[in-house]
């Protein structure tokens, strides 16, 4: 093997580790929350599902309209026959006998026959009608279903946006404060090297360090989980990085009062309109069941043609008239039916007056939430500043030999708490406010006057 061959081969393996390594590298991703949501709705699996529900339904309503269309069958047969007994009632060959018993030197041994049927319905008690109204009803309630489904993605995107932003937030300070925790515990290093503190205080330090190095790694793998929990509701790889954009987080707030929140959800809420949609086809369902206590009528044409050889072959047979059916045991058994729709329209009425009150549980549940976010985000903020200023004094007195190293640690861990409380509360806010927004059936709206 000469050098070139080898140098060439060397080559060649060092692009193929190269061009790997570059495959196994994941993207790290910027995204903002309307990002997120619009990701969402395009990829999301429930969305798809309930999507397909609904063009079931369409389909149905289409079938439903297709009842009022002529029925058009066609049928024939070619059957072998045994030898028959034939009694014909006609002259055969012009003879002047009577008929009676057929002559024994006609054979049949097979028969053919066509027949070509189309049925057109004028009336059938308004069955049809009714039909194609409930299936409206129906079509219209599995597309607003689709619409509330879509409205719960929404929700669900701000949601994961939100808890990626905690992750992110959590590791971020935790980092933070692990390399102010490093650099004291390298500055108390200095000191009990020069016999200016005592061992105890620096492994108190040591001690903590090690303490938010535990608490730091829990923080990544939360955030790990939150990183893949996204990229699977965005329809992405779910080991790309993703980081959230902290902008989002302003949303202009305009707080109403309850009263209006239910006001709106009773206009717009998806879910509550379907239901309606709902008890409109029990309502029609009803008189469709009582269709069956009439008679069915219909227009009836028809085509035949057959071939018996040695016997008689049929041509040019059209049929036509009126068709009329009644099934006599419908006067005792419809009544059960009838029964049976009204029962389902009783539960379609039981279903929105729990609904109604489902809603306004959840718009005074949610309402309070918010509430709740925004003053934890006040109180957080206060926290903030008096941790910052209760470091600042422990880290003077500590400077100054009045305090131990106990109390600086604890200030510095108050402090910590208090800045990562302040982050959790500005994404529990954003979502406490869309979820009310959600329960009032404008999350959707709210999202495209932006």
């Amino acid at each position: 093997m000469n050098l070139k061959t080898i140098f060439s081969g060397l080559t060649f393996g060092l692009l193929m580790l190269i061009s790997r390594e570059g495959m196994g590298q994941d993207r790290v991703r910027n995204i903002s929350l309307g990002e997120a949501i619009d990701l969402s709705i395009k990829n999301s699996k429930p969305l798809k599902a309930a999507k397909a529900r609904a063009d079931q339904a369409d389909a149905a309503l289409i079938q439903a309209r297709q009842n009022k269309l002529p029925d058009f069958k066609i049928s024939g047969a070619y059957l072998r026959v045994t030898q028959p007994n034939l009694d014909l009632k006609v002259k055969l060959n012009n003879s002047g006998g009577s008929g009676g018993s057929s002559p024994s030197e006609i054979k049949v041994n097979q028969a053919a026959y066509g027949i070509a049927n189309l049925s057109l319905p004028l009336y059938s008690g308004l069955r049809i009608q009714y039909g194609i109204r409930s299936a409206e009803f129906l079509e219209k309630a599995a597309t607003l279903d689709a619409d509330n489904d879509q409205e719960g993605v929404v929700l669900n995107a701000i949601a994961a946006f939100s808890n990626l932003y905690k992750a992110n937030a959590n590791v971020r300070l935790i980092r933070e404060n692990l390399a102010q925790s490093r650099s004291r515990d390298s500055d108390f290093n200095n000191l009990e090297r020069n016999g200016l503190l005592a061992r105890n205080d620096r492994l108190k330090a040591a001690l903590q360090t090690s303490n938010i190095e535990l608490n730091l790694v829990d923080a990544e793998n939360n955030l790990k989980v939150a990183t893949v929990n996204m990229n699977l509701l965005l329809g992405l790889p779910e080991h790309d990085e993703i980081i959230p954009d902290s902008n989002s987080l302003s949303q202009a707030v305009t707080l109403e009062g309850i009263d209006d929140y239910e006001q709106l959800a009773i206009q717009n809420r998806k879910d509550i309109q379907a239901q309606q949609y709902r008890k409109k086809a029990s309502a029609v369902g009803i008189q469709s069941a009582k269709s069956d206590y009439y008679p069915s009528l219909a227009l009836t044409g028809g085509y035949i043609a057959a071939d018996i050889p040695n016997l008689v072959t049929i041509t040019n047979a059209v049929t036509f008239g009126l068709g009329v059916s009644y099934n006599v045991s419908s006067l005792w058994k419809t009544n059960a039916k009838v029964a049976q729709a009204k029962a389902r329209l009783a539960e379609a009425e039981a279903n929105e007056d729990y609904l109604n009150d489902q809603v306004k549980l959840e718009i005074n549940e949610a309402y309070q939430s918010y509430i709740s976010a925004r003053k934890k985000i006040e109180v957080s903020e206060k926290a903030i500043e008096q941790a910052t200023e209760n470091y600042k004094i422990n880290k003077n007195k500590y400077d100054n030999s009045l305090v131990t190293v106990t109390d600086l640690l604890d200030a510095n861990v108050a402090l910590l708490q208090a800045k990562i409380s302040l982050e959790l509360s500005k994404a529990d806010a954003l979502v406490a406010y869309n979820t009310l927004l959600q329960k009032a059936g404008v999350i959707t709206k709210s999202l495209n006057t932006k």
